[in-house]
C-alpha cells in the first residue's frame, strides 16, 4: 500500500479552466501607506497580518522599503494607554512590528481628539500626525508611497 495517493482527477465540468498556476515573482521593496480605519479587532489583526507578511516579502529592508499605517478610525482605542490591559497582546504585536524593519504607525490627531485622546494618551511607538488624509497625501506625493486600503 502506498503512503501517498494521487489527487482525484477533476472532471471537465468541475474545473473547466483547469487549476491556477503559481507565478514566481520576486517583489522589490516598495514604499506603501495603509489607510487604516478599522475598529473590529479581528479585521485589524488581519491588517497586521498583511503588513507583517509584506514586510517579510520585502526582506524587512529598512533602506528601500517603508510601510506606514495611518490610523484614523475606531482602532485608535486599541492604542490608548488606558486600554493596555484589554489590548496588551495586540499592542505587543504592533510594537514588535516596528522593531523588525520599516513598519511605522502614525495616528491622526484629529481622529484621536474626537475619541477623547491626546498624544500623551497613546503608546510611544506611535507617531501622532495632524491629519490622516493630509499625511496619506503627503506620503504619496512627497515620499512616493503607494496607497493601500
Amino acid at each position: 500500500m502506498t503512503m501517498f495517493m494521487a489527487a482525484p482527477a477533476l472532471s471537465q465540468t468541475e474545473a473547466p479552466w483547469g487549476a491556477a498556476a503559481l507565478e514566481a515573482i520576486d517583489y522589490a521593496p516598495q514604499k506603501v501607506v495603509y489607510d487604516v480605519a478599522q475598529g473590529d479587532l479581528e479585521r485589524f489583526e488581519r491588517i497586521l497580518d498583511r503588513v507583517s507578511f509584506l514586510n517579510n516579502v520585502y526582506g524587512a529592508d529598512p533602506f528601500d522599503a517603508s510601510i506606514v499605517l495611518v490610523l484614523h478610525g475606531d482602532e485608535i482605542g486599541f492604542f490608548a494607554i488606558e486600554n493596555y490591559g484589554e489590548y496588551s497582546e495586540l499592542m505587543h504585536r504592533a510594537q514588535s512590528l516596528t522593531l523588525s524593519g520599516p513598519i511605522q504607525f502614525r495616528m491622526c490627531q484629529v481622529a484621536a481628539h474626537e475619541r477623547g485622546f491626546a498624544p500623551e494618551d497613546i503608546h510611544g511607538f506611535v507617531d501622532m500626525v495632524p491629519m490622516a488624509d493630509a499625511e496619506i497625501i503627503r506620503l504619496q506625493q512627497e515620499e512616493g508611497h503607494v496607497f493601500m486600503q
